[in-house]
């Protein structure tokens, strides 16, 4: 949730050798810049003030393959939350902005990932209609001082800011640390398949329709 004015600039580089994307977002709560590469090898910079999230998100940019940078100024002598939904939400920017017009994607991808005693699965579509399923519980209120609902925000920020319809859910485990490593290392691995050129239709939208750009597609 935003208060007050908000700034986004935005850069974006599409080739065949590179899809990138750095992203600007200001608002009264917090200052994020973040930067993507697509076509990376999973090489992050992560500084958001909550170690919990930076941890997250390194297994995100190191099992995607995206490379990552992220930097966050965030009210967190308030709580964790603008900052967590906030990341979510410019990760998302950024990633869209780096898709493009989505041509020769893959599009579709999905991961049944396990951590020791818990197994989770997450399917997305860059479908251009955000929309997000969560089936996960945590049997704790906190992983250290990080409160586990926000695992939830960061997702429904993904999501809505990436234009992904996205279906997350652990199937069970016990450990509240393993079961949110495993639901982002599952989407990361999901991005992966998705965001990969299929190289039998490199110059194609993966859509009946022609364009991912929001509506109904096919």
């Amino acid at each position: 949730m935003e208060c007050g004015l908000i700034e986004f600039i935005a850069e974006a580089s599409e080739s065949a050798a590179m899809r990138t994307a750095t992203i600007q977002r200001h608002t009264n709560e917090t200052r994020i810049d973040v930067t993507v590469n697509l076509d990376g090898t999973g090489v992050y910079d992560v500084q958001t003030g909550i170690g919990f999230l930076d941890h997250m998100l390194e297994q995100l940019s190191r099992h995607s393959l995206c490379d990552l940078t992220v930097r966050c100024d965030g009210d967190l002598h308030i709580d964790d939350h603008h900052s967590t939904e906030d990341v979510g939400i410019a990760i998302g920017m950024a990633v869209r902005q780096a898709l493009g017009d989505k041509r020769g994607i893959a599009r579709y991808g999905a991961c049944l990932l396990p951590m020791d005693e818990t197994l989770s699965r997450v399917v997305i579509d860059f479908s251009g209609r955000p929309f997000l399923v969560w089936r996960a519980d945590f049997p704790t209120q906190k992983i250290g001082s990080f409160d586990t609902e926000l695992v939830r925000e960061w997702f429904q920020g993904f999501a809505s800011a990436s234009g992904a319809t996205l279906h997350a859910e652990t199937l069970y485990g016990a450990n509240s640390h393993h079961i949110a490593e495993s639901l982002f290392k599952g989407l990361a691995r999901s991005i992966r398949q998705a965001v990969e050129t299929d190289p039998r239709r490199s110059d194609a939208i993966p859509s009946t329709k022609g364009t991912l750009g929001g509506e109904k597609a096919g």
